[in-house]
């Protein structure tokens, strides 16, 4: 130190470059993420639910889990597992602050998407720079010359933060990281392009920082065998909230099942303790989370990892309160996906899909008094999904009503291979041929989905001689997706007239796990009896209808598959199909018919659109009746896709 301070002491500013060295070789402070928050955090009201100065003893149970990000503790890894309302995300942005402020370094935050990560950074980070005074002198403002400050990217005194969506590769590996914030990793696709796990990809960032590196992995949990988040909790020490019972002090944790009200009465809602039964009042959760402890269930399998689990139930007094979940929990009653968000939303818990194939037999038994080839009623547009095979296409044709209610119309086999020009021929005319509806109208299809699988190039090429606006190229893809079930269209290779066509033609990615459970869902739907049917009962939303005469190897195929529990190399679960029988074309044809029912926007058509689609289909009877009334040749009624 003494040689190297003389060796400097000739050249200007050797006092700063020894300061600068000197604090280099300092510690990270000892100060916590929980305590900084407390002194310099000002939540904005652009995104708080309670705008001005952050105070941790609102949300007591985050004050563990902030400090575990803290320099001074010895975990590497904090994994949250949570409901919504409990300041998750803002205890997140604690962190970021922190690191800015207090322990510089370069630091990733990770969104599900590119386009989330825009919108994190602007309506999150932001606000977050702006309203603390010791963040504003750090980060330069975006208008200033060379600041540093873009969307994605915010630099700061011995650091930056860098912000990317798990679906971009290059944004994942683009830099080393010591600090990685993994938000709501849950909704991450599988694969960030061609090159993996994002999470995986993320986390090879850190390697360069060992010991010194820190993880956050954040989510609200979803399908139960393939939720990131579960995974990840599963495999750490199980950390749960243990608070008091106001009456006995007896320390439990908050489950759903101890809330009691009068059914239809949400307001009449109360805690009982599992102790001594005592009817616990909402507004005693202050004083019962103030009081409160993290307790773990076991010894991490990895112990530099510490993991929390924490439910709506303990969302402070004037934010998500017991009668607004009694409320959501009478409202999800009966309905699949809104008790699959309850669960996954509320309770912090992951959803079980029902993967068990129906009785192809009864599905047999129950088959509908309608003619292959013709259009109940309710039936407002037709999609279809075609798979191509070694030998043949095969094509099933698919009615849809409101409430996702569907109807079987028509199994086609068009035998040839993808060599076949015939067989290609054969699928081009089914394009212009109708249907006849129950009402006298004729409808087409309106759109077809043909899996890409089997021959790429061939269905490529056809489907661009097609267009995209009654043809689209998909691949089928075992994962789950409610929120976006087909992505695209991405650009891929096609050939024409034996040419070469770079991104010649557009390929969509259809979730095929979260259709087959879907559709397996609404096989198992009850049906109105006769009886019931006479005095006005309908069919549930989603009713898939089957007609008399529909050959039983193609229900067999429908039921040909199954979901199964399997567990992974790194000993973690995941979800996967497997198949009961050698075929099983016809769900293969359900989902790509499904998939085509999506793209139209069949899940997102409001009462209106459906008003329409009705009028539509009689106003051309009405029409045409009105024709044949003036002409001696019956005139052929005809709707065209175009009305979608």
């Amino acid at each position: 130190m003494i040689v190297i301070s003389e060796t400097l002491a000739s050249f200007d500013g050797a006092d700063e470059i020894l300061r600068g060295w000197a604090s280099g070789l300092m510690p990270d402070p000892s100060h916590t993420v929980s305590s900084w928050a407390d002194e310099n955090r000002i939540l904005s009201p652009r995104g708080a639910n309670e705008a001005g100065p952050w105070r941790t003893e609102r949300t007591p149970y985050l004050r563990e889990i902030m400090d575990a990000w803290s320099p001074s503790s010895p975990y590497q890894r904090i994994v949250l597992m949570k409901g919504a309302q409990l300041g998750g995300s803002e205890c997140g942005n604690n962190f970021i602050g922190y690191v800015i402020h207090h322990a510089p370094g370069p630091m990733l935050a990770v969104q599900p998407t590119v386009e989330l990560a825009r919108r994190f950074s602007q309506q999150r980070i932001d606000p977050l720079i702006e309203e603390s005074v010791i963040l504003r002198e750090r980060v330069a403002p975006a208008r200033a010359r060379d600041s540093g400050n873009t969307i994605l990217s915010k630099e700061f005194p011995g650091g930056i933060l860098v912000m990317t969506g798990a679906n971009s590769a290059v944004g994942l590996r683009s830099m080393p990281a010591r600090y990685l914030f993994l938000d709501e990793i849950d909704a991450y696709p599988a694969s960030a392009g061609e090159e993996g796990d994002p999470v995986m990809l993320a986390e090879a960032r850190t390697r360069t920082f060992s010991w010194r590196r820190k993880v956050f992995l954040c989510s609200t949990p979803t399908i139960k065998g393939i939720s990131r988040i579960e995974q990840e909790y599963e495999a750490s020490d199980r950390r749960k909230y243990f608070v008091p019972c106001p009456f006995c002090g007896h320390k439990q944790t908050l489950l759903f099942e101890r809330l009691r009200w009068e059914k239809g009465k949400a307001e009449t809602v109360a805690y009982s303790c599992d102790h001594c039964e005592a009817r616990i009042e909402e507004h005693h959760k202050t004083r019962m989370l103030a009081d409160g402890e993290w307790r773990a269930e076991r010894a991490s399998d990895d112990p530099l990892t510490v993991g929390f689990h924490i439910s709506s139930l303990y969302s402070p007094y004037g934010w998500m309160s017991w009668e607004r979940i009694a409320r959501d929990w009478e409202a999800a009653q009966g309905k699949d996906e809104s008790m699959k968000s309850f669960k996954n939303s509320v309770l912090g818990e992951t959803w079980a899909e029902s993967g068990e194939a129906p009785d192809w037999q009864a599905l047999s038994d129950r088959c509908e008094a309608y003619r292959i080839g013709t259009i109940p009623a309710k039936g407002l547009f037709l999609t279809a999904g075609a798979d191509v095979q070694k030998d043949r296409i095969e094509i099933d044709i698919w009615a849809w009503g409101r409430g996702l209610e569907s109807w079987l119309i028509e199994h086609i086999v068009v035998y040839g291979g993808p060599d076949d020009q015939t067989a290609w021929q054969t699928l081009t005319d089914l394009l212009t041929r109708t249907w006849s509806h129950e009402n006298g109208a004729r409808l087409s299809i309106a759109k077809l989905a043909i899996d890409s699988g089997f021959e790429a190039p061939t269905v490529y090429a056809w489907t661009r001689r097609m267009g995209v606006g009654q043809v689209i190229a998909v691949k089928g893809m075992e994962s789950f997706n409610r929120a976006s079930p087909v992505s695209g269209p991405t650009y891929v290779d096609a050939t024409e007239g034996g040419r070469k066509i770079k991104r010649g033609a557009k390929l969509w990615i259809v979730a095929g796990s979260t259709f087959k459970t879907e559709t397996y869902r609404f096989l198992r739907l009850a049906r109105p009896t006769k009886e019931e049917m006479s005095e006005g009962a309908a069919y549930l939303p989603g009713t898939i209808h089957l007609p008399d005469g529909i050959d039983t190897e193609w229900i067999k195929q429908l039921t040909a598959e199954q979901l199964v529990t399997v567990k992974t190399k790194r000993g973690f679960t995941r979800l996967e199909w497997q198949k009961l029988r050698a075929r099983n074309e016809a769900l293969d044809c359900r989902v790509y018919a499904r998939a085509a029912a999506w793209l139209l926007g069949i899940d997102r058509f409001s009462e209106g659109r459906w008003d329409s689609l009705e009028a539509s289909v009689q106003k051309t009877v009405d029409r045409d009746e009105k024709a044949q009334s003036q002409k001696p040749v019956q005139a052929r009624r005809i709707i065209r896709s175009s009305y979608l």
